[in-house]
């Protein structure tokens, strides 16, 4: 019998165990920052935020402002001995100082942030400067596409950043510290990249260069052949000048022309990626560039038709307003009156229904663009799960589709088999803009079709069972 106050022997191999929290915690690392401005109070913000401790080195540690709460400041020597990963937040003219603190650098990782107001702006790039003053530092040249307002803000999410730098321990060492905080990192090799980096706040709107070519084009295309169609048409073959409609009636049809076509343009990449995956057999090879590059801008193209569609709001608004309406009413009152016409209109049930349904989808398929335009907004788009945001992104984008382009077929329902309507025997702008929404509608559904819905499945079934668990491996490939 062995009693309360008996103690046994501890036996090879068992394991003691402990209340939780017990065990200390490991010390969050320390990083510095050189430079107390507003982007290295903003990047030390975020720093605490990701769990990381934060010094600042300053000139005048007891002046320099305010910082985030929690971070520590001291002299650049000071700071500089206390971390081996440094910041540098300040420009390219105040890198002087760098040079006397050589010894204190030794052996750290400097990231180097800076920018320039123009390209060609120094004979070298920053970080090539600054590597020459520090060559016992390890220079990264990095981060430097992040702006302050975003780091305050917390948009940082999957967002992309550039490294390059000689010395590949250093590029892991920031790559790891960036992916902390939420970043995707694309290694560009060497410091000799520095130049590149360093352009890239430079570029004006690169993403939205190809989108607003595309829509330029449209544009143009759509104004000079319906001025033909319609202006030139009338003047020509009927005497008529009615060049006053360039300024309204012809931007009315073409802003809801190039708007639709945009959009399905926003969809079709995605529909031929997946019959490109039905024909490969595998959902892990990479795209073509081309389609990578165009699946790539669609957020640009889709807000592009978004303030195409909202032009076509405000001018649909204003028609009952413009002088040439408000006359052809006045004159069919006056020769009515004149004619002595007592007797009512005859009023049509069938054009009653496709004038209330056009307004309908019009108003639905508008709404709707506001709400993906909405959801594409960072700030908006952060607070939904991935599946909340794939779900009005995909399923109510196509529904968004259907909709605007039953718009369009109600428009001209009545109108495709009139030999009016093809004047010059051209087909008038809408049925030309119907082309491209129908072809990716129709594609849709035929990926929507059981047996190949199966095959969609199979590809990707047997893509997530080629990679290791838990690493999907890195591919493009767009979930179908």
């Amino acid at each position: 019998m062995v009693t309360s106050g008996t103690s046994e022997e501890m036996k090879p191999g068992s394991v003691t165990l402990h209340p939780l929290g017990t065990a200390a915690a490991p010390e969050p690392e320390l990083l510095c920052i050189f430079g107390t401005g507003d982007l290295g109070r903003s990047l030390g913000l975020r720093l605490l935020q990701s769990g990381y401790r934060v010094v600042y080195g300053s000139r005048r540690p007891h002046s320099c402002g305010l910082l985030p709460q929690g971070a520590q400041v001291m002299s650049h020597a000071a700071a500089a001995q206390s971390a081996s990963l440094i910041f540098i937040c300040v420009h390219r003219e105040h890198y002087e100082f760098l040079e006397t603190m050589a010894s204190h650098l030794e052996g750290r990782v400097l990231v180097d942030l800076s920018n320039n107001l123009k390209k060609d702006m120094y004979p070298e790039a920053n970080a090539i400067y600054l590597q020459r003053l520090v060559p016992g530092a390890a220079v990264v040249k990095g981060l430097n596409t992040l702006s302050a307002w975003a780091l305050q803000n917390g948009l940082l999410a999957g967002k992309q950043v550039y490294l390059c730098g000689n010395s590949a321990e250093a590029k892991q060492a920031v790559a790891e510290m960036a992916t902390k905080l939420g970043l995707t990192v694309l290694d560009r090799g060497s410091l000799s990249a520095a130049r590149e980096l360093e352009d890239f706040p430079l570029q004006l709107f690169r993403e939205w260069r190809l989108p607003v070519r595309v829509a330029a084009g449209l544009t143009a295309f759509f104004f000079f052949y319906l001025l033909i169609r319609d202006v030139i048409y009338a003047l020509v073959e009927q005497g008529d000048d009615i060049s006053y409609r360039i300024m309204m009636s012809l931007g009315n049809k073409v802003f809801p022309i190039v708007s639709l076509i945009m959009l399905s343009l926003c969809y079709l990449p995605g529909v031929i990626a997946a019959f490109l995956q039905l024909y490969r057999g595998t959902k892990y090879k990479r795209f073509p560039p081309w389609l990578d590059r165009w699946m790539l801008c669609r957020k640009q193209m889709g807000l592009i038709a978004l303030g195409l569609a909202f032009l076509h709001v405000i001018y649909t608004f204003i028609i009952p307003i413009r002088y040439a309406v408000r006359h052809k009413v006045i004159s069919r009152v006056v020769n009515e009156m004149k004619n002595n016409k007592t007797t009512p209109f005859y009023f049509d049930d069938t054009e009653a229904w496709g004038t209330d349904s056009f307004f309908v989808l019009g108003i639905l398929g508008f709404f709707l663009y506001v709400l993906l335009g909405l959801t594409s907004l960072p700030s908006v788009g952060g607070s939904l799960s991935w599946r909340e945001f794939n779900f009005i992104q995909s399923k109510l984008g196509h529904l968004t589709l259907s909709i605007c382009t039953a718009h369009g077929y109600i428009y001209g329902w009545n109108k495709f088999l009139r030999p009016s309507t093809y004047k010059w025997y051209t087909p008038p702008g809408y049925m030309l803009c119907l082309i491209v929404p129908s072809v990716v509608l129709v594609l849709k559904l035929l990926l929507l079709l059981p047996c190949v819905d199966r095959t969609l499945t199979r590809i990707r079934q047997g893509w997530e069972r080629s990679q290791p668990r838990g690493d999907m491996g890195e591919s493009n490939a767009t979930n179908l």
